[in-house]
């Protein structure tokens, strides 16, 4: 099975003014803590809500320090539960953020290939290699097919 995590992030930020300065500063921070090695996690600005429900930046600041809720987004294939995807993405990305906390918001399953491959046909009403079988597609680069093996053998 393969999963989506998503990971909050609580990331210091020090000698900034504003909410936007420091968010723009923890995004560039992170991501040089992360790449190259994780190249591919996705980084996002975290939400945030004030008790009364009212939606605020993902930035604190105060004497000119901030902290930043920043969301890290990664795919961790093979895995046998979701739990494991968790521990593998906090893992992974934890050994590159050091003295940053770290919380798994969102392990989601990723629904595998055959199963949509499955799903897409269905709705067409016909097998996947119906119309390879019948030897009749959309007339589109039959030129480049490649041969059958006996008519290779029979050619040498």
């Amino acid at each position: 099975m393969d999963c989506r995590v998503v990971v909050e992030a609580a990331v210091p930020v020090y000698d900034v003014e504003t909410e936007d300065e420091a968010i723009r500063i923890a995004i560039s921070k992170t991501g040089e803590m992360l790449n190259p090695d994780l190249n591919y996690v996705e980084i996002e600005m975290g939400s945030r809500t004030s008790p009364s429900g009212e939606e605020l930046l993902p930035a604190f600041v105060a004497a000119d320090e901030a902290l930043v809720a920043l969301e890290l987004e990664m795919r961790v294939f093979n895995v046998e539960q979701e739990e494991h995807a968790a521990r593998i993405a906090r893992k992974e990305i934890g050994k590159r953020l050091t003295n940053i906390p770290l919380q798994v918001l969102l392990v989601e399953p990723i629904p595998e290939e055959g199963e949509n491959e499955t799903a897409e046909h269905a709705d067409s009403g016909r097998t996947p290699t119906e119309e390879d079988e019948s030897g009749h597609g959309d007339g589109e680069g039959d030129d480049d097919l490649i041969p059958e093996f006996e008519d290779l053998v029979e050619d040498n």
